[in-house]
Order: C-alpha cells, then sequence, then structure tokens
C-alpha cells in the first residue's frame, strides 16, 4: 500500500516537473505574451465598452438634464412663493379696510422697491383700485386677462398664477400672482402682483445649461413665457407643439424633420411647463468623438507596446538578476549598495533592499540598547519600590496605615512613569508633573493650590524623583500643613536661574497648635527631600518654619541631569 502510494506520488512529480520545464520560458516570451493576452481580447471587447460608455453617458445626460429643469423649477416656484408671502403680508394692512388707498398704494411701492414686482388691487367688476407700476391717482382701465381675474375670484379663496399674457398698462407681456381678499364690509377684492415675463430669465440662463442646449418657461396653454433661445418669442405658442401638456421625463421628439433630445419638468404651483431641448445630433456628438478617441488610443498603445516589449524584458531581465543577488546577500546580513538602474522600478527595488539591510542593522543594534535601557530602568524601578515599602513599613502605625501610604506612594510613581513614557523624547513639563502629583490632594478650592513658574522641562530621572518629592510634600500638607484645614494655601514657584533650577515650596495658613515640632516626619518623605533630592540631584535643601507654616526651598545644579540619569 505505501509502495503504491509512492509510485503515485513520484507520478505526480514527474509530471508537474515535466510541465514545469516546458513553462520555463525567457522573460521576453512572458511579456509579450502578457501584451498579446491584454490587446487581442481589448479590440474584440471594443465593442461591448463602447455600448457600456453610450449607455454611461446617455445616463449622466439623463441625470444633468434632469437636475437642469429641477433647478429651473425650484428658481420658479421659490420666486412665486416670496410673491405669496408678499401678498400675504401686504394682506394684513388695515388701510384697505379704513378706505385709505393711498396709504396702502406707499406702504406697497416702499415694500416692492428694488424688486421685479408691482402691486395690483381689482375688485370684483375686474376693475383696478390702483397699480404701483403707475403714480397713484391715475386713471386705469379694466385688468388686462379678465379669464384669469374670474378663475382667482371663483377658487375657493385659494392664491392662482395666471398664464402669460400682455398688459396693458406695462405694455409688455406678464403673468399675474392673485391672493383673494375680503374686506371687513365683506366686499371681494383680489391682491395681485405682477411681473414682467422677462423677469424670468434668471431661471433660464445659458450659463446653468450645458452647451448645445437652450430651456424656456411655458404656461399652461401651451405660450412662451421666457426662453434662453431669441428666436422662441414670449406670448407665442412653444413650436414643438408635440411635448405632452404635463409630462415629466426625458425623450425624442421629431419635428420639421429633425431629431430633438427634450426634458421637461412640471411646476405644481404654477401649473406651467419648465422645457430643455437640443438637436440630437449635438447631443450624441461627445459620444461619438468619445469611440473615435478610444478606438485611435487603443491602437496606438497596442503599437507602442509591442514595439517596446523586447526591449523592456531585456532591461528587466538584466535588473531582476541583479536584485535577485542583492536578495541573497540581505539574507546574509551582508550591506548592500542601491544600484542604478533604467528601469525606475528595480532601480525601487535595489534601493529598498539598501535601506531594508541598513535598517536590519540599525534594528539590531536598537533592541540591544533597548534590552539593556529596560534592564537599567527597571532595576531603578525596583530599588525606588523596595525603598517605598521599607519606609512605609517603618512609618506605619498599622496595617491600614501601610496600606494606604503604600498604595498612595506607588500610584504617584505610577503618575510620573507615565509622564517619563509619555514625554521620553522630549522630556517632562515641570508644571504638568506639579498638577499630576498634586491633584489628589487638591481640595474643592483649587485657588488654595498654586503654580506658578516659566515653561520648564526636566530629564525623565530627574522628574521622577521631583514627582516622589511633591507627593510626600502634599501628604505632609494634608496631614500636618496647610491643606489640613478649609483655609490654607500652597505656593508652588519655580524659576530658572544661572547654576540650575530654584523651587520654593510654601505653605501659609497652617493651624500647627498641637501638632509635632517637626511636620515633615523622619519617614519616607524627609527621605525623599533630604536623600534623594540631595544625593541624587546633588540639589541644595532649606527649610524655613514659619508661624503659618513650612517653607521649602530647593536648588537643583544644571548638572545634576548627568548624575540623575
Amino acid at each position: 500500500m505505501s509502495d503504491e502510494r509512492g509510485r503515485k506520488t513520484a507520478g505526480f512529480a514527474t509530471i508537474g516537473d515535466l510541465v514545469r520545464n516546458r513553462l520555463t520560458r525567457p522573460f521576453s516570451f512572458y511579456l509579450t505574451s502578457l501584451l498579446l493576452v491584454a490587446i487581442v481580447p481589448a479590440f474584440i471587447f471594443s465593442l461591448v465598452v463602447l455600448k457600456r460608455s453610450v449607455d454611461s453617458q446617455e445616463q449622466v445626460i439623463t441625470a444633468l438634464l434632469q437636475a437642469s429643469t429641477g433647478s429651473v423649477t425650484r428658481i420658479v416656484e421659490r420666486d412665486i412663493e416670496g410673491m405669496l408671502t408678499t401678498l400675504k403680508v401686504l394682506s394684513t394692512s388695515r388701510t384697505i379696510d379704513d378706505g385709505n388707498m393711498e396709504a396702502f398704494y406707499e406702504r406697497a411701492s416702499t415694500a416692492l422697491a428694488g424688486t421685479d414686482s408691482y402691486l395690483i388691487a381689482i375688485d370684483r367688476k375686474h376693475n383696478q383700485w390702483l397699480n404701483t407700476r403707475v403714480p397713484f391717482g391715475t386713471p386705469l382701465v379694466q385688468a388686462s386677462d379678465p379669464d384669469s381675474v374670474e378663475r382667482a375670484f371663483t377658487n375657493n379663496g385659494a392664491p392662482l398664477v395666471s398664464n402669460v399674457f400682455f398688459g396693458k398698462t406695462a405694455g409688455k407681456w406678464v403673468f399675474n400672482v392673485y391672493l383673494p381678499a375680503k374686506r371687513v364690509t365683506g366686499e371681494e377684492y383680489l391682491l395681485t402682483l405682477t411681473q414682467n415675463a422677462e423677469s424670468m430669465a434668471k431661471a433660464v440662463n445659458r450659463d446653468t445649461l450645458s452647451p448645445g442646449w437652450n430651456a424656456a418657461l411655458v404656461d399652461g396653454a401651451g405660450k412662451v413665457i421666457i426662453s434662453s433661445d431669441t428666436a422662441v418669442k414670449a406670448g407665442e405658442p412653444f413650436f414643438l407643439d408635440k411635448v405632452p401638456a404635463i409630462s415629466i421625463g426625458v425623450r425624442n421628439i421629431n419635428e420639421n424633420g429633425t431629431e430633438y433630445r427634450v426634458a421637461t419638468e412640471f411646476s405644481v404651483i404654477t401649473g406651467w411647463r419648465i422645457i430643455a431641448w437640443a438637436p440630437k445630433a449635438i447631443v450624441d456628438a461627445p459620444a461619438v468623438w468619445s469611440f473615435l478617441w478610444l478606438s485611435l488610443g487603443g491602437i496606438l498603445f497596442a503599437a507602442i507596446a509591442v514595439a517596446g516589449s523586447l526591449a523592456i524584458a531585456r532591461l528587466l531581465s538584466q535588473g531582476v538578476k541583479l536584485v535577485a543577488q542583492d536578495a541573497r546577500r540581505l539574507g546574509a546580513g551582508e550591506r548592500i549598495e542601491p544600484r542604478p538602474h533604467m528601469i525606475s522600478e528595480v532601480e525601487q527595488v535595489s534601493a529598498a533592499l539598501a535601506k531594508a539591510a541598513a535598517a536590519r542593522t540599525k534594528a539590531e543594534g536598537e533592541i540591544r540598547f533597548l534590552m539593556r535601557e529596560v534592564a537599567h530602568r527597571s532595576k531603578n524601578q525596583l530599588t525606588v519600590i523596595q525603598s517605598m515599602l521599607n519606609q512605609s513599613v517603618y512609618s506605619a502605625e498599622s496595617a491600614a496605615d501601610f496600606a494606604d501610604s503604600f498604595r498612595k506612594r506607588i500610584a504617584g510613581l505610577a503618575r510620573s512613569t507615565d509622564l517619563m513614557i509619555a514625554n521620553a523624547a522630549q522630556g517632562v513639563d515641570f508644571r504638568e508633573l506639579a498638577q499630576n502629583q498634586l491633584q489628589p490632594f487638591v481640595p474643592d478650592d483649587p485657588k488654595r493650590v498654586i503654580l506658578s513658574g516659566p515653561p520648564l522641562r526636566l530629564d525623565t530621572q530627574i522628574a521622577q524623583t521631583l514627582g516622589m518629592a511633591l507627593h510626600e510634600l502634599a501628604t505632609n500638607a494634608t496631614k500636618y500643613g496647610a491643606l489640613a484645614n478649609t483655609s490654607g494655601v500652597v505656593k508652588l514657584s519655580w524659576s530658572i536661574e544661572d547654576d540650575g533650577i530654584a523651587i520654593r515650596w510654601r505653605e501659609e495658613g497652617a493651624d500647627l497648635s498641637g501638632k509635632p515640632s517637626d511636620p515633615v516626619r523622619k519617614g519616607f518623605g524627609t527621605l525623599v527631600l533630604e536623600r534623594m533630592l540631595g544625593m541624587a540631584l546633588k540639589a541644595s535643601l532649606e527649610r524655613v518654619m514659619h508661624a503659618d507654616g513650612i517653607e521649602w526651598r530647593i536648588s537643583i545644579p544644571r548638572d545634576a541631569k548627568d548624575e540623575g540619569s
């Protein structure tokens, strides 16, 4: 059984080796094959790509058309809604009810100053009471569009937007927005805002349309209100009479032998249509040119690719051999120099191998250094913790006192260590160190702990020692000093002097009556201040007892960093 399995395995190995040997060819063979595989299907697939490109472009054009007509619709409806809002505000005036038409005229003229709108008041007999197009008192004729006026009166009190009509007073094509109203006497009238049709030109601005496109506003009767095409006049029937009266979307329409692409949008508020159109030949021209450029570009690319394939293959083969040689040297741990090459990718690989070799050497050195540094700092931390343990045991009055003091000292050491790790490169800021260590002791009134001094960055080892010292000073102040009552103040200040750093800890307002004569007991706090600051940092310490609290003056020389480290 085992012999049979072995023969089968050997048979498969022989077949695999045979196939592998047959497929072993120079790099130029595979590069040329790759180019042929890429080029031949590309030409076969070009028709599919063309169809998808045309379809995609069609979708983009449709989306743009709908967005453009929708934008025009929003512009028109926003203007109409603004006119209705103005009418509603003006309808609240009591001057019409009082019969003071001149006052109402003045108010309306002031409100409409700088706009394209004019106010007209029309009674039930279609007579104009006033018209801000002309001075007050000018004789006025009946309304120019009696059909829309009558529909407005019979519209169940709802506002109405008219179709375009020729205004006798304006002497131009205009449209009206009506708001039915009643006087206190029950008499019905229409407050009307009228605008020239040309004021809607901003809605069909050519700048908002794609090249070759035009747009027009068409009212409910099929008459043009305004058009971006100067040949399409206001007040005339729209020339594409095959466009449905109420329709939304994009379609093709043949008119007088010319096929047009037409996009329409319907405004519910006005009953108007927004129509954008362009000859289909202009719309389809970009797709045709895209196909031509795509074809020419594909042919040119194929020619260049085939012509340069052999030369590129030769250059790549040389570069690959050199890179393989450098890779073997990298595995052996040898130094590698980057090689120049005509192929930028091969040159980048060579440079990357050289960098990898240099990085490997540097990393090995850094690992050895970090291992030594970790061992050194671990020993320092263990020594500090051992000292904390010993002093906490000696100074504790009970097991609970020992646990509490030892826990707080470990927490203070941890906070200093966190700052050391976070600021290992640039050093620890003294103000941040002080805030970090004093934070657990700060009373409810933060003004009782005052810090003052210039920006000062400390070596991490110095910062750790000073952090422990600040912790012990704050502990003593809480137990015996200024923070043991509700009014004492601790002032911590520091300054940079020629010979080093000067630190001053001053407690004010401490209640020393009945307290030990030496507030800082000969415990761990004194050990930190006198031994670790004095011996490790070569600092000079001076303790001054005041009537209201203790003061420590600490001076650390400039060479403390080297010694402390």
